[in-house]
């Protein structure tokens, strides 16, 4: 008896088995979601590649559109504007800053997702740059821009002066502020506005650009203290390639470049003085020191290597660029001096 209710019950279930029931609507779900999931899987797997694809494109196009961006700009004539009266000099500074901020574009400032930030030689010569002129600013302000030194401070040199020493690798944020800030070019627009505003009063004769020996043998020292500063820096990396083999040295290019940079805005900057003091430097007969001075000053600015070494000092397959630069420094630095000496008489 119990046997024979035991098998009815089997095949009661047997019955059942494969039937619909108000029970089965989750199985049913699964089979209809994994029959959609594994339609969708095409879609995925596309826009999968699109977004792999788009990256690959901006990877390569990246490196293209930073050497698109990418100028040295050292050629050493300039298409000056200078009012009758006004400063040879502080026409080239004006020039100079418009050129790199406003036409060439100023990148040491780059944020990281422009393709500029990729860049490096640039950079560091446009860097070079503004911290040459900045310290001509400073002179200009401080001595030749005064009656004797002694009478109050240009109030349009004072603003150039202090706009031409901010930071060149700020961009609209800085770094522990939490506040947008001014950019550094637009700074240095600033700046540039304030020394037009000095050109435009002193071709008038409302401000002074005193052209005293004294004047420009402050100008000529600091200039050679900078110098002096940058030789050490080379120097200094020169004798410590040894840590890098001399070529695998990545640093090399950007101390060079910085230094290339300073070089040439002094180049440019004394050959315009040179029209300033005209009349100081013909009367000490320092005009052939003068040009010796500027012929290596020359050369330290319009080396550009296709690839920066710091090699040995006497290779020859592969020159210490470093070394070179530096050398023509030195003497430019120690013509420098002969003149300052000969305006200390």
């Amino acid at each position: 008896m119990q046997f024979g209710q035991t098998i009815r019950r089997l095949l009661s279930g047997f019955s059942r088995f494969g039937r619909f029931t108000p029970n089965d609507e989750p199985v049913v779900e699964l089979v209809e979601n994994a029959i959609e999931s594994r339609a969708d899987k095409p879609k995925r797997s596309r826009r999968v590649w699109q977004i792999a694809s788009l990256v690959g494109f901006m990877v390569l196009l990246w490196p293209l559109l930073a050497l698109w961006v990418h100028q040295i700009n050292d050629k050493t004539e300039l298409s000056l504007t200078t009012p009758e009266g006004g400063s040879v000099s502080v026409a080239v500074t004006i020039a100079l800053v418009e050129r790199e901020v406003n036409q060439t574009g100023w990148v040491p400032n780059a944020p990281g997702f422009m393709p500029a930030a990729l860049l490096n030689n640039m950079p560091n010569f446009q860097i070079g740059m503004i911290k040459a002129l900045g310290r001509f600013a400073f002179e200009l302000e401080d001595q030749v821009g005064r009656s004797r030194g002694s009478s109050a401070a240009d109030v349009d040199l004072e603003i150039a002066r202090a706009r031409m020493q901010y930071e060149p690798t700020v961009w609209i944020f800085k770094p522990g502020t939490l506040w947008p800030t001014a950019p550094a070019e637009d700074q240095y627009r600033d700046a540039v506005a304030a020394l037009k505003r000095y050109q435009v009063r002193l071709s008038a004769g409302n401000a002074t650009f005193d052209a005293r020996p004294d004047n420009l043998m402050a100008v000529l020292d600091r200039i050679a203290l900078d110098i002096g500063a940058m030789s050490a820096e080379l120097d200094d990396r020169i004798n410590n390639r040894h840590k890098t083999l001399g070529l695998l040295d990545f640093k090399a290019d950007k101390i060079f470049y910085r230094v290339k940079g300073s070089s040439y805005a002094y180049f440019m900057l004394l050959q315009a003085l040179r029209e300033d003091f005209s009349k100081v430097i013909e009367d000490r007969q320092t005009d052939g020191l003068y040009r010796e001075m500027l012929a290596e000053l020359r050369r330290a600015a319009i080396m550009q290597p296709l690839v920066v070494n710091n090699g040995t000092i006497s290779g020859q397959a592969f020159p210490n660029h470093l070394a070179n630069q530096g050398f023509h420094l030195l003497r430019a630095r120690t013509k420098m001096r002969e003149i300052t000496d000969v305006l200390r008489k």
